[in-house]
């Protein structure tokens, strides 16, 4: 299965073709994302036309750091926790309530909406966001190739999940704690050595070379930024045609590990949104959305372009 990628120029051109491509790829994913946050299939429904309705509107503004993925399901997220809002506003809740089944979303809505402004909000600037995501994504690449999944797993446990090393050698049975610290030390090394590469005298790189040696920068870097940067770009995602492998049982065992692992321990939302969609009987079931999504994108189109 090949991963299409919608052409960015052609989208800002209202291209009727192109939007209705995008309608047909993600609505299964986005409703699949949506409908195990609210558990309530018109509200999914609703949502799902409104982020394919705010794609079209902001297509203009489309930042290049981010793929198309990231920038639809950013909104269908923003459009999730915005109905989760209004849901939670008409019912009568403690802050401590553990039982609304949103927990993962209810923390994103007290946070902040995009990786950029995470980045503000710890003093980093946009460029060291971009840098960074791209550095991990390298590493992550680097690794998948090198046939690491162990020590891929190790630092998504680490970096995205928040694991302590206790935590993480037994999970791993690694030899002991010292064993954790030596993968995270290599990761960081490596990750200081790539943005070297990318861009020579980045203010990212002291903070980078500061937690490879292991001082309070290894915190900063863990727990305030590389957490949220690593979901929000999705840096270890696997490609749609991993999951389909997965679910066909053609996987080799050491890659199923990895995506078994991203998926069941760190419950990645997008990834688990992907699955259920490839795991739907889609015959005929997607029509009618599809159909009601298509003629608003269209009407829309149409009074932007006046045809």
């Amino acid at each position: 299965m090949s991963e299409w990628t919608p052409d960015i120029e052609r989208l800002k051109a209202l291209d009727d073709a192109e939007w209705l491509h995008v309608e047909q790829s993600f609505c299964g994913r986005l409703l699949a994302y949506a409908l195990r946050r609210t558990g309530d299939h018109q509200a999914a429904e609703d949502i799902v036309q409104e982020t394919l309705m705010g794609s079209v509107r902001g297509i203009g503004d489309f930042d290049t750091i981010f793929t198309f993925d990231q920038y639809i399901f950013g909104i269908c997220r923003n459009r999730t926790i915005d109905h989760l809002r209004r849901r939670r506003a008409s019912t009568i809740q403690s802050d401590n309530d553990e039982d609304s089944g949103v927990s993962f979303l209810e923390t994103l809505a007290h946070t902040v909406d995009t990786p950029s402004a995470i980045v503000r909000g710890r003093e980093l600037s946009q460029r060291a966001t971009s840098l960074l995501g791209d550095i991990l994504r390298d590493w992550v690449e680097e690794t998948w190739e090198q046939g690491e999944f162990q020590r891929l797993m190790v630092i998504e446990a680490l970096f995205s999940g928040g694991w302590r090393n206790r935590d993480t050698w037994k999970r791993f049975d690694l030899r002991d704690e010292t064993a954790v610290a030596g993968i995270k030390f290599r990761a960081l090394k490596r990750l200081r050595q790539l943005a070297a590469v990318r861009e020579s005298g980045s203010d990212l790189l002291p903070v980078l070379a500061s937690a490879s040696e292991g001082s309070e920068g290894d915190q900063r870097i863990l727990d305030l930024d590389v957490r949220e940067l690593w979901r929000e770009r999705r840096v270890s995602c696997p490609a749609r045609h991993w999951l389909a492998r997965l679910l066909a049982g053609t996987l080799e065992p050491e890659p199923s590990d990895f995506v078994r692992f991203h998926l069941e321990e760190m419950h990645c939302p997008w990834c688990e949104a992907s699955l259920d969609d490839l795991s739907r009987d889609k015959e005929g079931e997607m029509d009618a959305i599809l159909e009601r999504i298509h003629e608003s994108t269209m009407r829309y189109l149409r009074s932007r372009t006046h045809r």
